[in-house]
Order: structure tokens, then C-alpha cells, then sequence
């Protein structure tokens, strides 16, 4: 019974992994097995196989131009800041930005983008031009480009955590600003997920929940015969 349930377990996290395999700059999420010992008298020999999620996978996802001047894909390890909805700052791979009503810079989930004095505003009717560095130009009309705010990149460097709004953060709070940190304009980073793989394990765990169901199957048969044996004595 626990080893099908960490399978369903694991089934979901591999199910969400497909799931986000066409989302931009998404992390496939890892999944491990973890042995937990019983409490209690009498159980000290018996252990628990558990399904845990043991961080995600860290390796880029392809690049792909796009030509549009607000589309950035993050080179090596930088990470793009933002607002999260509690108001903490968070980070992200997702470089598909957009200007809402009142001239902000967000994400596609409407989530303000932090530049290095906070959220970012840029002029009315302005064409934006994104450096390697985080840069903003912004040129209005036939007036000369003028640097409207920089995207604060960082770089961490030990591994993010993963919240439940799908941001990620810093155990430690938040992260310092990285200079060297650099980005391509015109470009999103695509899904890390392998919907090849995802689904091959997927497979594998739908016959290894049917295997341990047959084995739960077995061990009722088995108690039935031993009560109708006790019953006869």
C-alpha cells in the first residue's frame, strides 16, 4: 500500500512535468524515493517507502528567437527578479514580458518585473531595446534613446526553492544584483521537460502501481485462506 501510493505520488509530479512541457523557462521537478522508519513499540524494524520531491532539474532549456524586443532568454545561471503576489521577491527564467496599462513592466502573469530600484515603469508609446546586461532603452518618437531602468539579474549560488506559485527563491532571502549577469534579447528559454522521457516514466509508474496493487490483491487472498484455516481448526 505505501509503495503505490508513493507511485501515485510520483505520477503526479511527472503528470504536472508534461503538463508545463511547452511553458517557458519551466524546471522539470525531480522525484526520489526517501525510507522513513515507523514510531512505535514493536515497529522499530519497519520502514516506510515515501515519494519526495528533492529540488528540479537545473539544466537549461532550448533557446529559441523570437525577434520581439521584450522577449529575453537568461544565459547560464542568471535569473530575471520579480513581484510575487505576497509582495517578496522572487525569480524566474520566464522572459516573456509585456507592458500593462500604466506603462509596467510584468510577466505574462501580470507579476511586476524588478529592475535595480524596483519595479519598472517605461514611457508611453516607447520602443524598447533590452541589452545583453539588462538595459532598457527606451526611444520615443524621433527623440534619442534614453536608458529607462535595468532588469536586476541575479545569479545564486546554491539552488533556488521552488514555492507553490511556481516562483522560485532564495533560502537565505533575497539576492543581490549580478553585473556579469547576462541575457538574449529577442529569445525565450523553452520547457526543460523531455515529454519522451516524461512519458516513458510515466509507463514505468502506471505498471508499478499495477504490480503493487496485484501484490495488495495477493496478500488479502492469503489472509482470507489463513482465516478459513483457523476457522476449520
Amino acid at each position: 500500500m505505501a509503495g503505490a501510493k508513493a507511485t501515485m505520488q510520483r505520477q503526479e509530479v511527472l503528470a504536472n512535468n508534461l503538463a508545463n512541457a511547452s511553458t517557458t523557462g519551466f524546471r522539470a521537478e525531480l522525484q526520489a524515493f526517501r525510507a522513513v522508519p515507523v514510531r512505535g513499540e514493536g515497529a522499530s524494524t519497519r520502514v516506510y517507502a515515501l515519494e519526495s520531491t528533492v529540488g528540479h532539474d537545473q539544466r537549461p532549456g532550448p533557446v529559441q528567437g523570437t525577434g520581439r524586443s521584450l522577449d529575453v532568454a537568461m544565459q547560464g545561471n542568471a535569473w530575471l527578479a520579480v513581484q510575487s503576489l505576497d509582495g517578496t521577491e522572487a525569480y524566474t527564467r520566464a522572459g516573456a514580458l509585456q507592458v500593462d496599462a500604466e506603462g509596467q513592466l510584468v510577466t505574462p502573469t501580470g507579476l511586476p518585473v524588478l529592475g535595480d530600484g524596483g519595479p519598472v515603469t517605461l514611457p508611453a508609446n516607447a520602443a524598447i531595446d533590452i541589452g545583453p546586461d539588462g538595459t532598457i532603452s527606451a526611444t520615443v518618437g524621433n527623440q534619442r534613446p534614453q536608458q529607462a531602468g535595468r532588469l536586476k539579474l541575479v545569479t545564486p549560488e546554491a539552488p533556488l526553492v521552488r514555492g507553490t506559485d511556481g516562483l522560485f527563491r532564495a533560502a537565505d532571502g533575497d539576492l543581490p544584483a549580478d553585473a556579469n549577469a547576462r541575457l538574449q534579447a529577442g529569445a525565450l528559454e523553452g520547457s526543460n521537460v523531455s515529454p519522451v522521457e516524461t512519458m516513458v516514466a510515466m509507463i514505468a509508474a502506471a505498471r508499478q502501481f499495477e504490480h503493487q496493487m496485484k501484490m495488495l490483491q495477493g496478500a488479502e487472498q492469503r489472509e482470507q485462506a489463513a482465516q478459513k484455516l483457523l476457522g476449520q481448526t
